[in-house]
């Protein structure tokens, strides 16, 4: 079974659905169940407690899990000092904070069997360092750091850690960037094209199935910077 958090909507629910088209068990875990494909769980990865309480219950039906995609983000344009505590503190708590507690918490079901993989989502602003999402891309640095240490870590278990750092993708947390804004982020790509979710989609597949098991502790950068 493969574990997409984030999966009622956006990219979580195009690598979702594409797994369970590929015939793969899906598990989704998102805020709210509406949405969302295959069997769902209601959780929000930011409360640690709530996500060792979905941990506890696959262990207790001896669920095996083979992959885990933290694609549950928020986002949030505006300068570092116009932007609310509160809005900062969310920011790292779902980004961050909620990649680890499942990272912590569901890899555990993978070490019993020494075999998995881990896709972490980060974003194309870390690297080119975009006007606006400055706490964003703190949290998703925050991401890939972790990442990074993270495969080391797993690595003695077989279990494969990367990340997946798209550009601009029209899903809902692009709402509200003009076309102005996205076109500006674009252009500075290597490949200076609007991607898809169905493109995180074919990535993240790759990245879950046996012909990427030569690849641990990157960070995929689409579109390329």
């Amino acid at each position: 079974m493969i574990i997409v958090t984030g999966a009622s909507r956006g990219l979580g629910r195009a690598v979702a659905e594409r797994l369970i088209f590929s015939g793969r068990e899906v598990l989704s875990l998102s805020r709210t169940s509406e949405g969302a494909p295959g069997d769902s769980v209601t959780c929000d990865v930011s409360d640690y407690e709530a996500v060792k309480a979905v941990a506890q219950s696959l262990r207790k039906e001896k669920r095996e899990i083979e992959g885990l995609v933290n694609a549950a983000g928020i986002a949030s344009m505006n300068l570092a000092v116009t932007t609310p505590p509160s809005m900062t503190q969310k920011l790292i708590q779902t980004n961050l904070a909620g990649t680890i507690h499942c990272c912590q918490l569901f890899a555990p079901l993978m070490i019993r069997k020494k075999a998995g993989s881990i896709i972490n989502f980060s974003t194309i602003a870390v690297t080119l360092g975009l006007k606006g999402e400055s706490i964003y891309a703190a949290s998703k640095a925050g991401v890939e750091g972790f990442s990074r240490a993270f495969a080391r870590e797993m690595a003695d278990f077989d279990i494969r850690v990367n990340c997946v750092a798209p550009g601009p993708i029209k899903t809902d947390l692009l709402k509200g960037v003009s076309d102005e804004q996205i076109d500006a982020i674009v252009a500075q790509q290597i490949l200076p094209k609007l991607f898809l979710p169905d493109d995180i989609a074919d990535l993240c597949e790759f990245l879950l199935g046996p012909q990427s098991q030569s690849l641990s502790g990157q960070v995929l950068k689409v579109g390329g910077a």
